[in-house]
């Protein structure tokens, strides 16, 4: 068994997405405790900016002819590509930034997304792997707050987790996570801490459920 664990939080200490995949990830080591776990952290080991315009390019470059960049691009792409088609079970830990898709994950999708196996229009391979992702966000975006439809990053997240790459998706969000740390947002505390909970719980819950639908 083996589960593919990817964080994109810039942050090394108190990040909320990492948090909580550590409880996804606490569920699924409880049901396969053998497991061998391949983690990425994007966001303190990113994927060089230059790598996804190499790797076109080296596309359209005949192999013998292509640039170190570019033969190092093409074999980053296959490695994190291999890494999506080889493990049983994914785990992407990925937040709001400044309301758009973090930028390490998006830079490691486009990448991928070069790879053969992954590039748009092929043989859906990943498509019924069981996944869960982790996304979190300082402020309040629902229906009728001030900043309604201000999240750009969550629906793009599952068109390419559930929809381009097909995958058995599961989505665990949480709001609101900077109330405790932004004067602004005291009273605002109380809830934060109710969506935090029903985070950990929905963690919690998919984290058996990624187990569950892996067979040992």
């Amino acid at each position: 068994m083996s589960l593919f664990r990817l964080d994109a939080s810039i942050r090394i200490d108190g990040s909320h997405s990492r948090e909580i995949a550590d409880i996804v990830e606490a569920e699924w080591t409880t049901g396969h405790p053998d497991s061998v776990i391949t983690r990425r952290h994007l966001g303190i080991d990113p994927v060089p900016a230059t790598a996804w315009a190499a790797a076109v390019a080296a596309g359209e470059t005949e192999e013998s002819r292509r640039t170190p960049e570019q033969k190092y691009a093409v074999a980053l792409a296959a490695e994190s590509a291999d890494q999506l088609i080889g493990s049983d079970a994914l785990l992407f830990a990925v937040p709001l930034y400044n309301f758009g898709v973090s930028q390490h994950f998006k830079t490691w999708v486009d990448l991928v997304l070069t790879d053969p196996q992954l590039r748009p229009g092929s043989e859906p391979i990943l498509a019924g792997k069981p996944a869960v992702l982790v996304t979190v966000r300082g402020g309040g975006y629902g229906p009728g707050t001030p900043r309604e439809g201000w999240d750009h990053a969550t629906g793009w997240m599952r068109r390419i987790l559930a929809d381009v790459w097909q995958l058995d998706l599961r989505v665990i969000e949480a709001e609101l996570t900077l109330a405790g740390v932004v004067p602004a947002m005291a009273e605002l505390r109380d809830l934060a801490g109710e969506l935090r909970a029903k985070a950990e719980e929905n963690a919690r819950e998919h984290g058996r459920a990624l187990a569950g639908l892996v067979a040992v």
